[in-house]
């Protein structure tokens, strides 16, 4: 019995120690990897509020400053902190903007957006339909890399060749100058994203049509446009922010007052109360309010579209 107990002390012994006999092994601190994950977390959690309190201080800032400089008088302007809110509030930029041209502007730059829109999304369907439904063929494959080609080419290094098609065409200082080349550069992005999301639809679908009797119209008009229509609301809000934007083809194919759109209508603004910054903070205030509208109003089918195909 005596051995019996002896070896049982001296396994113990033994297993108190590590291989080398020095010392004993330390016990495992348990709480260790939680307090870094958690550590870790709080400085993530830190950045990202940081991250986001610098965009808000970056976006908000800018348009806090172009709403509270609009509602201020020109001897407010000049007296008052920029930042400050309005000592007293006006409505009178707004007023003198609106007794103008202004809407003549407005409606210049809708039916530029609307009709560049529209043919864009027109041809851009058709053309990412005749992609995908050919794929595999040479004229496919060459078809979708010459509009991926139009991606890489600026606007700014085309705009003298554009300026001379325009002349000979005999479409200088209208409105629809500004369509046609408008809807050329909106095309490459646009198919591009089409294509992508036609490639998601099953060919089951349009092989089922076809044995119905559906030709390629029906199937364009009846089943890929309506599979497509998030990723449609998604090119149209984007292509229809960058022609509204746009500065540099109603600057160079357009000269007359009564066809400038609201990009190019600041500037004249500018000109016209020369240093009335109020009044012309109360032009721009009004020139985004039409796209803010539309993206508040068609914001979910634009997040329907950018996360579409994702689960593909």
């Amino acid at each position: 019995m005596s051995t019996t107990v002896t070896k049982a002390r001296h396994s113990r012994t033994v297993t108190g120690r590590n291989r080398a006999g020095d010392r004993p092994t330390p016990p495992a601190r348990p709480g260790t990897p939680r307090r870094r994950a958690a550590a870790v977390g709080a400085v993530r959690r830190a950045l990202t509020g940081g991250t986001t309190l610098l965009w808000a201080a970056i976006v908000v800032v800018p348009v806090y400053w172009l709403v509270v400089t609009s509602l201020r008088t020109r001897a407010d302007f000049t007296a008052d902190s920029p930042l400050a809110l309005p000592g007293h509030p006006t409505l009178d930029n707004y007023r003198t903007v609106l007794a103008g041209d202004f809407t003549t502007y407005l409606l210049n730059s809708v039916f530029v957006t609307v009709a560049t829109v529209v043919l864009t999304m027109a041809f851009a369907l058709m053309a990412a339909f005749a992609i995908v439904r050919g794929a595999g063929s040479r004229l496919s494959r060459v078809s979708f890399r010459l509009y991926l080609l139009g991606l890489a080419i600026p606007l700014q290094a085309v705009i003298i060749p554009v300026y001379l098609l325009i002349i000979r065409m005999r479409l200088y200082d209208s409105l629809l100058a500004i369509v046609l080349p408008s809807a050329a550069f909106a095309l490459p992005i646009t198919v591009m994203i089409l294509v992508s999301f036609l490639r998601d639809v099953p060919r089951s679908l349009f092989e089922a049509m076809i044995v119905d009797g559906a030709g390629d119209w029906r199937m364009l008009w009846s089943l890929a446009a309506p599979l497509a229509r998030p990723a449609l609301m998604t090119v149209a809000v984007y292509d229809g922010l960058q022609v509204w934007n746009g500065f540099l083809f109603p600057l160079i194919l357009t000269q007359s007052g009564d066809k400038a759109v609201l990009p190019l209508a600041l500037t004249l603004y500018r000109g016209q109360f020369g240093i009335d910054v109020p009044a012309t903070m109360a032009a721009v205030v009004l020139s985004t309010l039409p796209m803010f509208a539309l993206f508040v109003l068609a914001r979910r089918q634009l997040v329907a579209g950018l996360t579409a195909g994702f689960s593909k």
